[in-house]
């Protein structure tokens, strides 16, 4: 078995349906749009100091984006290198897994931060980025030979900065997506929780070959 993406563990945390078409598809990197917001992850300090939000794609007032980020600054010991991380875009190879971490801190121990094109949560991070960062975590650990209990998650266009502790919970959840991908050898069923299909951009494919099957097996 070969090592899993960062992006499919993303994927399949999210939906092993979607994973298994993401999987299909050759075209699977990020549109420049979404290069254009995690970009804004490497300005912060230009941001606090008061640069010109006038295009900068941000999902807040320019007011509430640099509150939120004085807010991480207090918050965090690790804003400086956040700010201006000793590595970006680095590639990490791991026992289980392999993919790019946005940014890796040289703190005490390294630690990767990933930055997201999205929108956080009201608290914590998303089930996908939580297993993404601990997948990071344990690949620089893995490649570094050093311990790394920590990651974060950043939302830069809304000025938001998360960190995800490597719990045993989280770990455990980790590992279970790990065994889905494994798993997978077809298009897998489709969940029930049918609020992740809208945003999900396989949707139209995804029914169309529900429709079939279950045409073919004389059900539909």
């Amino acid at each position: 078995m070969g090592k899993h993406a960062f992006s499919d563990l993303k994927s399949a945390a999210y939906c092993p349906r979607q994973c298994y078409y993401r999987q299909q598809d050759d075209d699977r990197g990020p549109p420049p749009a979404v290069e254009q917001r995690r970009e804004l992850a490497f300005r912060y300090d230009e941001l606090l100091a008061g640069a010109d939000l006038a295009d900068a794609p941000i999902a807040v007032t320019p007011t509430q984006l640099r509150t939120n980020l004085s807010c991480a600054k207090a918050r965090f010991d690790a804003f400086d290198e956040l700010s201006d991380p000793a590595a970006r875009d680095v590639l990490l190879t791991g026992k289980d897994c392999r993919g790019i971490a946005h940014k890796i801190l040289a703190l005490d121990t390294p630690v990767p931060s990933l930055v997201s094109a999205g929108s956080p949560p009201e608290n914590g991070v998303w089930k996908p980025q939580t297993v993404h960062a601990v997948a990071a975590a344990k690949a620089l650990a893995y490649e570094r030979e050093t311990p790394v209990e920590r990651a974060f998650v950043e939302y830069p266009t809304y000025g938001v900065i998360r960190e995800v502790a490597l719990t045993t919970r989280r770990k455990a959840a980790y590992r279970t997506v790990v065994r889905t991908l494994e798993s997978i050898d077809g298009p897998p069923p489709r969940l029930d929780d049918r609020s992740k299909c809208e945003p999900c951009e396989y949707r139209e494919e995804c029914g169309v070959k529900t429709r079939s099957l279950r045409s073919l097996l004389g059900l539909g």
